[in-house]
């Protein structure tokens, strides 16, 4: 297909130099955002088509778009609108444009909304590209606010993005109970209320938290050379997120463990505390239902070794399935991630 016609399929226009100018929907289309979203930008922040004519809809040429662009990126990522649209605009160098060209509320930052919307600037109407679904959230982290936005609109390189830079910059355990966790419990409590309508967002959500939390987890560290943690699910349990965010902070504490995962068969458990000699076993229950009893005062009386001198792992019960009042006399109960750890760790180096 010829440019020009290229140009005219999509509802672009050619600039002078030979540039193609976009219109507002197909830009937004681009970006992953709605229309509605666009304008609003460039209506308080002056984030606006570079040639304008009278009479004509708005163009957005590659430079235009550019700074749309890192407007997104930094919304994602929880930075307010009123702040991104200003870094975004200097980046290009909007710092030498007239100063009626950038409204005043661009230099003030945008109050944080209690809900996160598809790109941080109001909310699309039904049907229009990025969507007009919500995630309540509260206060939480800048972060976790970026990527909450991001996994709303699907946009799967954001999420992975936001997830690295949380882990990277904060370390597991702040990545997992401020960001991760408030944004996971926000998806479940959406999908729960709303039925089949988020459970995509949920998937994707918890698809890449799984993901930096295993690369964490596996990540080459040099380990002390202590008797590892075992860590597995009960027998009906699938949930399996918050071992692997055990897992990510057992490798960052320098600590070794083995990871058997979702819905361990007691026997299974048992023949491996026998084999390997963990100094602790921590098992996880997600609900109630999965949580068995029976079964953690069988690892927390399985021995190893010769006649003598046997060894026997401490048992942690961990997660919301293990109600206190039924909690197997002699087991630990972390009620949190660094609950977990500090107890894991004290129990393997000591």
């Amino acid at each position: 297909m010829a440019t020009g016609e290229a140009v005219a399929a999509g509802g672009a226009q050619a600039l002078p130099g030979g540039e193609v100018a976009m219109p507002t929907g197909a830009v937004a289309r681009r970006l992953g955002v709605s229309p509605t979203t666009v304008r609003s930008w460039e209506r308080r922040y002056g984030i606006g088509p570079t040639h304008r004519e009278p009479g004509h809809h708005r163009r957005w040429s590659p430079q235009d778009i550019a700074v749309l662009e890192a407007m997104c990126r930094l919304t994602a990522r929880g930075v307010p609108p009123g702040e991104a649209a200003r870094a975004a605009l200097l980046a290009r160098g909007a710092d030498a444009r007239p100063a009626a060209a950038v409204p005043s509320t661009a230099l003030l930052p945008a109050p944080v909304p209690s809900a996160v919307g598809s790109a941080g600037g109001p909310e699309a109407r039904p049907g229009e590209p990025g969507g007009s679904r919500q995630l309540a959230l509260g206060a939480v982290r800048p972060e976790c606010r970026g990527l909450t936005r991001a996994a709303v609109r699907l946009d799967a390189p954001r999420v992975a993005d936001i997830l690295q830079q949380a882990v990277d910059s904060l370390g597991i355990l702040e990545a997992w109970t401020g960001v991760m966790l408030p944004a996971l419990r926000a998806a479940g409590r959406k999908w729960a209320a709303d039925g089949e309508q988020y459970v995509e967002v949920e998937h994707l959500l918890s698809w890449h938290v799984s993901t930096v939390l295993r690369a964490a987890a596996v990540r080459p560290t040099a380990l002390r050379p202590v008797p590892p943690a075992l860590l597995a699910a009960a027998p009906a349990e699938e949930h399996t997120l918050p071992l692997e965010a055990v897992a990510a902070g057992l490798t960052e504490r320098g600590l070794p463990f083995r990871m058997l995962g979702a819905a361990v068969p007691p026997r299974a458990l048992l023949e491996t505390v026998q084999r390997i000699g963990p100094a602790a076993v921590l098992l996880w229950s997600q609900g109630p239902r999965t949580a068995d009893r029976a079964l953690a005062l069988r690892v927390a009386a399985a021995g190893w070794g010769p006649r003598g001198s046997h060894g026997r792992a401490a048992v942690l019960a961990a997660g919301p399935g293990w109600r206190r009042a039924e909690h197997p006399a002699g087991v630990a109960a972390p009620r949190s991630l660094a609950g977990a750890l500090d107890l894991l760790e004290e129990l393997m180096t000591r």
